[in-house]
């Protein structure tokens, strides 16, 4: 027997959302879908499965930010995963960074006909000027010990990263930890059963750690 496909009700049912806020997706994922027509945003093939693959994808972070979240930093946003569907669920102040132009006129076009308020940077991200911000999340973009560099000028103390990860997260960590110290939390995807979901913060350079480590005592 056939499955049946993930609707848009099963997404409100599974993530308890508001109707204004489907009512927004459902704006989006037409968007998607007409824009998709004419340039590659996402695989064609996974628009049949838009409100599972894209949408519940994106939407299951949204439990993890801490709750007192005001500024989010998506990281190659691309197709807006996960940070535009993160910003109409909710979160006060979502910046996207994608450097593709024609990527950047389709998140704005979603901006403007879903009336959300997100800020976005048509730059690379190492040249978008520093600030800090409380969630740091990407899709698909780069391994993790690339992704916490690139993270790094938004990276404050208390800043939590959140990352969709693939079925070679083990190997990824495994990486990282040799260039970076820090705390993970490792969550099976919803969406995807190979996947996980890494919750990463208290970020620091191991490299940094040991220069500024106190020096042994001289005996």
């Amino acid at each position: 027997m056939k499955q049946t496909a993930f609707s848009a009700d099963d997404f409100q049912t599974a993530t308890g959302v508001s109707r204004e806020t489907m009512e927004r997706l459902h704006i989006y994922a037409d968007v998607l879908a007409d824009w998709n027509s004419r340039m590659n945003l996402v695989a064609r093939s996974t628009l049949e499965d838009v409100w599972h693959r894209h949408m519940l994808d994106s939407a299951q972070l949204f439990p993890l930010i801490q709750k007192d979240t005001k500024v989010l930093v998506d990281l190659g946003s691309g197709a807006g995963f996960p940070g535009l569907v993160l910003a109409i669920m909710g979160i006060p102040e979502v910046h996207l960074i994608e450097s593709t132009g024609k990527k950047v006129s389709f998140l704005q076009t979603v901006a403007e006909q879903t009336a959300v308020s997100i800020k976005i940077h048509n730059n690379r991200i190492e040249t978008v000027k520093p600030f800090i911000a409380d969630v740091i999340t990407a899709r698909a973009l780069a391994p993790l010990d690339k992704l916490l560099g690139y993270a790094r000028p938004f990276s404050g103390p208390d800043t939590q990263h959140i990352y969709l990860k693939g079925q070679h997260v083990g190997d990824e960590l495994t990486e990282a930890h040799k260039i970076w110290n820090m705390k993970v939390d490792r969550q099976p995807s919803s969406t995807d059963p190979r996947g996980s979901v890494l919750s990463v913060c208290e970020v620091s350079s191991v490299q940094s750690d040991r220069i500024h480590s106190p020096s042994s005592p001289s005996v």
